[in-house]
């Protein structure tokens, strides 16, 4: 009797048992068989139209070109930057569709909505009156600051427009009228092909969003960062300030000639000036909020350090007209428009830089500087007071010209030069340290990718795809990527400096994200003709050394890491089988599978809560319903 009732008791515990293992499995969201596979099966879970995109091309057109998605875990929110409806789609990722665009005057899915404003006397900042609300200066876009004023091509489609503000012509930008609107982003130029390589003009790019949820940080192809404030609605305008110089989307020649330069010339064209402000990244140094962006397409590919603390805080001090109205990122004539150009092809008053950047760091092959002072110009009127100043954005390449910028109260806006590669041994010298006689600086021959802020060093990594140089600028071994770390030296009139370069084989770096512990995924892909063999690492970033290479899966853009299940997704566009999202177990830095995505698939976000992993796809048959329209498909494991 006794043994029935224990076997009784031993079938009831194995049945409660395996029903806890079977519901244990069917608990996780979107996911009835967890645990039935190896590594989990993922596949196309749903998909979300994209706002205004359809096969006609009335109004949007098929959502075929796009840039960077970012996930905030505060509203459980997706991010997509939006090309072809010049726009930011903000997907509720909770219930996967898309619930607003966050765009200017120019965009398609809130065409003449004004849906988004600038802060201004229209349109007061949070906690301000219409009588002492500081007032987003215009930016000049392009090449054509000294235009003939009978000309009317002026600030189309960029920036703040704001009323009241005029450069050394006094009527001849008045703003873009009384309600203070954000003009918008240029879209995707040429044919919104990739292989057009019109990618560096185009806009919107790299966005993110603060930890707090409240401030979408987004750059543009027009050089410029734009920052929007996500607690209002429709979204203010923070702040929308340049990181170097504009394409000249306004002319008075116009981007064809850099379209064209871009199509064989590597983009080299002076039109063509700085190219997109694209990837980026944020951390928080010594009480200080720091916003990392790359100028990564140009000929002397730039990385910008920016404190953004004002902005992200609402701390405005003052109005615009007077010095102190620096929180949103005021130029340093705040009466006067935005001005990043060479002295020499602006209106007299000479560069107008933003007050709130840091210092930048320059890629272009010049020899070690000392780093303990500026490296620029003095200032604008003595220009030859450095030996080595920073290269003008707009001009450098095809000219050879140099700028002097200015920073807060007219000091220096401090910038360096990218370090030294050793000609002989290969091996990488800081700024801190010597180069000898022939010996050249840091250039990026493939461009910069992402960045990633590192909180064990307080300093920031920022991948260049090719990176080693010998005695000439114009050679460059394409078997090299590295990852520079850059101290942002708060407080130190010197500004931002390279301290530390990881060299990687066989990579091209464009992509970084921090995992558990001290892990951070280096994304890896080719570039300009050349394609490595599958390749990620993870770097230690206490150590700065590499710690795992994963060999399966590669040629990424966007990498993503994912906390709520331990592992790593990237966007591997460039893989030589087809487009994948590969999916590394982040515990045990292994390969677990590669998943199809679709053509051009190169950013991904994942939800933390969910583990649904959002992908951007071009027109094709994993969107199913949207086929011809593209869409974000929502993956996860099924």
């Amino acid at each position: 009797m006794r043994s029935r009732i224990a076997k009784i008791i031993l079938e009831v515990v194995a049945v409660v048992t395996l029903g806890f293992l079977l519901n244990s499995c069917g608990a996780e969201p979107y996911c009835p068989t967890c645990g039935t596979t190896v590594n989990g099966a993922y596949g196309v879970l749903n998909v979300i139209p994209v706002p205004e995109h359809n096969p006609t091309g009335e109004p949007g057109g098929p959502f075929n070109s796009f840039d960077i998605s970012w996930f905030d875990p505060n509203l459980q929110r997706d991010y997509v930057s939006d090309r072809i409806g010049l726009d930011i789609v903000v997907v509720d990722a909770k219930n996967n569709f898309a619930v607003n665009t966050i765009g200017g005057q120019n965009e398609v899915a809130n065409a003449g909505n004004n849906n988004s404003v600038c802060i201004g006397p229209a349109n007061p900042a949070p906690g301000f009156t219409a009588a002492n609300t500081p007032t987003i200066p215009s930016i000049i876009t392009g090449s054509g600051a000294l235009r003939d004023p009978t000309t009317t091509n002026v600030l189309t489609r960029f920036g703040c427009r704001n009323p009241g503000f005029f450069d050394s012509f006094s009527t001849y930008f008045p703003g873009f009228g009384a309600h203070g609107g954000f003009g918008g982003f240029p879209g995707a130029q040429c044919c919104a092909a990739r292989a057009n390589g019109v990618n560096p003009l185009s806009g919107p790019d790299g966005n993110l969003v603060t930890p707090d949820g409240k401030t979408l940080f987004v750059g543009s192809g027009s050089s410029t960062i734009v920052a929007f404030d996500l607690t209002t609605n429709p979204p203010v305008v923070l702040a929308a300030f340049p990181t170097g110089s504009s394409p000249d989307f306004d002319g008075p020649v116009g981007v064809a000639p850099c379209i064209q330069s871009w199509n064989g010339g590597a983009g080299s064209d002076p039109t063509c000036g700085d190219d997109r402000a694209d990837e980026m990244s944020y951390g928080t140094v010594g009480g200080h909020n720091i916003l990392a962006i790359s100028n990564g397409d140009p000929g002397l590919p730039l990385f910008t350090l920016i404190d953004v603390t004002d902005i992200v805080n609402r701390t405005y001090t003052g109005t615009m007209v007077t010095p102190a109205g620096l929180g949103i990122c005021a130029p340093v004539n705040p009466a006067l428009n935005y001005n990043p150009g060479n002295p020499a092809n602006t209106p007299p008053t000479g560069a107008n830089y933003p007050t709130c950047i840091l210092g930048q760091i320059y890629y272009d092959g010049v020899g070690a500087e000392d780093s303990t002072v500026t490296v620029d110009g003095v200032n604008d009127t003595n220009p030859q007071a450095s030996l080595t100043p920073c290269p003008d954005p707009s001009e450098a390449v095809a000219s050879g010209v140099t700028g002097y910028g200015v920073g807060p109260d007219g000091a220096d806006v401090p910038c360096h030069h990218a370090p030294i590669v050793d000609a002989n041994t290969g091996a990488f010298i800081t700024n801190n340290g010597t180069a000898g006689a022939g010996q050249m600086g840091e250039i990026a021959v493939a461009g910069l990718g992402a960045s990633a802020f590192n909180p064990f060093h307080n300093t920031f990594y920022e991948t260049n795809s090719n990176c080693t140089v010998s005695s000439s600028p114009t050679q460059a071994s394409t078997a090299v990527g590295c990852v520079d770390e850059i101290d942002p030296r708060i407080g130190n009139p010197a500004g931002p400096i390279v301290v530390a370069v990881i060299p990687i084989l066989n990579c091209m770096p464009t992509s970084m994200a921090q995992g558990p512990g001290h892990d951070f995924l280096i994304g890896c892909a080719g570039h300009d003709g050349t394609q490595f063999p599958p390749l990620e690492a993870i770097l230690d970033g206490t150590t700065n050394k590499i710690v795992a290479n994963i060999t399966e899966t590669g040629g990424v853009d966007e990498v993503w890491y994912n906390a709520g299940d331990n592992r790593y997704y990237t966007a591997g566009r460039d893989m030589p089988s087809g487009p994948v999202m590969g999916v590394i177990d982040a515990a045990t830095r292994t390969w677990l599978v590669n998943v199809t995505t679709g053509s051009n698939s190169h950013s991904i976000a994942v939800n933390q809560f969910t583990n649904q992993i959002f992908v951007p796809m071009q027109a094709g048959s994993l969107c199913t319903t949207q086929s011809a329209n593209g869409c974000i498909a929502v993956y996860g494991r099924q």
